[in-house]
């Protein structure tokens, strides 16, 4: 916990206090303690970087991902390609390693690490299309970068390199549709099963984003692109109690990478990374100004990107875990030379870190990339209602949110939905129509089965747009009255329900009611009533 705290408050990326957590604790530290098992250290780190990838995914939003979607594609797999050629090359040539030695170096170093890139960016508002690719990216590139280490440390030569491509292609789709479908099956199952308590939809979530894995895994396929896909899927459902199960993955996520590091740091002999210093520095010179730049302007040719923000991208691209996790495969195969290979990757990760992590923020300042914070999304946490047939969804009102200075009436729920309940500096009351909504205020919002969605997408259509949203160009998503496509003029009460025949029924003159005589108590068919 006190490494956390330091790490958040220095901005370097945390795992450069857990490995030397693990050093200290580890052969030629404090407590010297023995420790040079391999291949658990592997099996944990893939546990480990499956819940990372998990809460990666929880965390990456539809909305900054999806218009990038195709360049973090290509710079996933393009991209890890050609740094996988010049790295292994350098390698080769200058560091004197032989060729399936180099290309496994190459192979490992090529991915980069989500918790390592924004631990360091989290305090540099980007524009969303640079944290996209970057998040992207740092999701995708595991799977294709795994196949690699793992080929190139099997018994024997590669032969016919045609068929590792198309194994990689196979392997990566075959993962993509496992996560894409568990995590549809597994949102829609959690959005309408009430589970009987809140504590258990966060286990639930973790539960199904790992399920992807062993299920991508099990089908020879990417179990860590299915975990991260499906992860993301369920990030972006609206599941009930969101806010609790993301704060629960988020802690996940802190204790593998703590466990995870300090097991690595555990692993490594100090005193073994003296030889193998300069050779780091090498290759790790090479793959950051050669490989990197390169493998980013190459791959997002195609794409009209502006060259800073490319500039960016390519010393954004930081190591972390994931490369000194894949460096034990070698280890765990046999490879001759394997314990070089760890050394190497020890050291060119901590050493490159500790360069790239504190200038990204001041390299963003002088790209002047640094873009503005974006107002904080509404917060909307829903509980489903399973035998009542309804939902309670649970609205915090951010400092910068349209919805300030909104009266409760303005909201133009649809019909089936109502504002309950308003907590207000630790008081609650029952708000009338005309009551003004301020910010720091949560609301209570009960709705039905069938407009759940529309409320929701109503009042998060007011947070951006204020009142007047549907009426200006801000979708509410509602169908309520005054949404593009049937604004009603201002002026005109707005009715609950949908449309248009909700305006005209408000300004309809009203029939006299007929009173009923006696013949009118007899039964009658359903078009008298109506």
């Amino acid at each position: 916990m006190a490494a956390v705290r330091i790490s958040s408050r220095s901005g370097l990326p945390s795992l450069l206090l857990y490995l030397g957590i693990g050093i200290a604790l580890g052969q030629d530290g404090i407590f010297d303690v023995k420790f040079d098992n391999a291949e658990l250290t592997q099996v944990i780190g893939y546990a480990a970087l499956v819940v990372i990838l998990a809460e990666g995914g929880l965390g990456a939003k539809w909305k900054e991902v999806r218009p990038v979607l195709p360049a973090a594609a290509v710079v996933s797999t393009v991209g890890v390609g050609i740094s996988v050629g010049i790295t292994a090359a350098a390698a080769h040539y200058l560091v004197g390693l032989d060729w399936r030695q180099a290309l496994i170096i190459g192979a490992v170093v090529s991915s980069t690490d989500a918790a390592a890139v924004f631990s360091v960016l989290r305090r540099v508002p980007l524009p969303s299309r640079i944290t996209g690719v970057l998040e992207a990216e740092s999701g995708f590139n595991d799977a294709p970068v795994v196949i690699l280490v793992v080929a190139f440390s099997a018994v024997g030569p590669v032969e016919h390199w045609y068929l590792l491509i198309g194994e990689i292609a196979l392997e990566l789709a075959i993962g993509a549709a496992i996560g894409i479908t568990v995590g549809w099956l597994g949102s829609l199952g959690l959005r309408h099963v009430a589970l009987p308590a809140s504590g258990l939809y966060p286990i639930a979530v973790m539960a199904i984003a790992v399920m992807a894995y062993a299920a991508g895994a099990m089908a020879h396929g990417s179990g860590f692109l299915a975990v991260y896909l499906a992860a993301m899927i369920l990030g972006n459902s609206k599941l009930p109690h969101w806010p609790a199960t993301r704060g629960f993955a988020d802690g996940l996520g802190w204790l593998a990478q703590i466990g995870m590091f300090v097991l690595l740091g555990l692993l490594v002999t100090p005193h073994d990374l003296v030889d193998d210093f300069w050779p780091a520095i090498v290759v790790g010179l090479v793959l950051t100004m050669v490989a990197r730049p390169l493998s980013v302007f190459l791959s997002l040719a195609p794409f009209r990107l502006p060259a800073r923000e490319k500039v960016l991208m390519s010393w954004a691209g930081l190591r972390g875990a994931v490369p000194i996790i894949l460096a034990t495969i070698p280890m765990v195969s046999g490879v001759e030379g394997s314990t070089r290979i760890f050394n190497i990757v020890f050291v060119l990760v901590i050493v490159y870190t500790l360069i790239q992590g504190p200038t990204l923020p001041w390299l963003a300042d002088k790209l002047k990339i640094a873009d503005e914070p974006e107002p904080d999304d509404l917060g909307i946490e829903s509980a489903p209602l399973e035998r009542l047939r309804g939902h309670l969804l649970s609205v915090g009102i951010p400092a910068k949110s349209k919805m300030h200075g909104v009266e409760v009436g303005e909201l133009r729920l649809p019909a089936g939905a109502a504002v309950t309940l308003v907590v207000r500096e630790e008081e609650s009351f029952v708000p009338s129509p005309t009551t003004v909504l301020r910010r720091g205020d949560e609301l209570l919002v009960v709705a039905t089965d069938p407009v759940r969605d529309k409320a929701e997408a109503r009042l998060r259509a007011v947070g951006e747009g204020g009142k007047l949203a549907g009426w200006l160009g801000t979708s509410g998503g509602s169908g309520v009255s005054g949404t593009p496509g049937n604004p009603g003029p201002p002026g005109i009460p707005k009715a609950s329900g949908t449309g248009g025949s909700a305006v005209r029924q408000a300004v309809k003159p009203v029939r006299p009611v007929k009173k009923l005589g006696p013949a009118d108590d007899a039964p009658t068919t359903n078009a008298r009533r109506s």
